[in-house]
């Protein structure tokens, strides 16, 4: 394990290639990251617990244990933002680490802007920049106040519909986390819509029509292929 000296937020960055690890830790710093590393699930559970780092970025494929069960029992006592950073690009991979409590997944190769920008959303949430029934929340024009059930565009009120609303509402509550398909069919539909995910196309491609500048080229309400969709941050 390795750590450097920075004023920035604390990442660990729990991978079993080192060249990956040096690629990431030379990058993170040059952004005025602190990097703390781990090569096993073994050792990045116990770096969480001795450390508090402010971000996970993690692998899946480790020596010792699958990603996604660091996941599950960082999960039973941290909120800490998880970014899963994998080769792994199959759908069922992506649901599964969402489901189990991952904010975001990035595929390998990767660029590092999306990588930082995703960082950058992943913190914000996890400092409780995420919405309560009381909050306003942002993105580019649009506006959320929770509390009154207010949306507006560029300071002019829109009108949504309840399923309109409550879908941008979990969406807005979660702010720049990817939310699945199930997550979302099952919150404003019910369990019995599950599979249901033509509805999430209608209902995604009214709110763009309404809140987007372009809807046919979203800024804000971005698809996720085959997984799910996500409120975008500024960046």
């Amino acid at each position: 394990m390795t750590a450097a000296t920075s004023a920035g937020p604390k990442v660990l960055v729990v991978d079993d290639e080192p060249q990956i690890r040096r690629f990431l830790r030379a990058s993170l710093q040059s952004h005025d990251y602190v990097v703390v590393e781990a090569e096993n699930g073994k050792e990045a559970v116990r770096v969480c617990t001795v450390q508090k780092p402010d971000l996970l970025i993690l692998d899946l494929g480790l020596p010792d244990m699958d990603g996604l069960d660091v996941i599950k029992l960082v999960r039973e006592w941290s909120q800490i933002p998880i970014i899963v950073l994998s080769i792994r690009s199959d759908d069922i991979d992506k649901i599964e680490a969402l489901d189990r409590g991952a904010n975001d997944y990035v595929t390998k190769p990767f660029s590092m802007g999306e990588l930082l920008a995703r960082m950058r959303a992943a913190l914000r949430q996890g400092r409780g920049d995420g919405a309560d029934n009381s909050a306003v929340i942002t993105a580019g024009d649009i506006s959320i106040d929770l509390g009154k059930r207010l949306i507006t565009l560029g300071g002019t009120p829109v009108k949504l519909s309840r399923k309109e609303y409550d879908l941008l509402k979990i969406l807005a509550s979660h702010l720049g986390k990817v939310i699945t398909h199930q997550q979302l069919l099952q919150e404003v539909w019910g369990p019995a819509y599950v599979e249901e995910t033509q509805y999430l196309r209608v209902y995604i491609g009214q709110l763009r029509q309404k809140l987007e500048r372009d809807p046919a080229n979203p800024k804000w309400l971005i698809t996720e292929p085959g997984v799910g969709y996500r409120l975008q941050t500024a960046t």
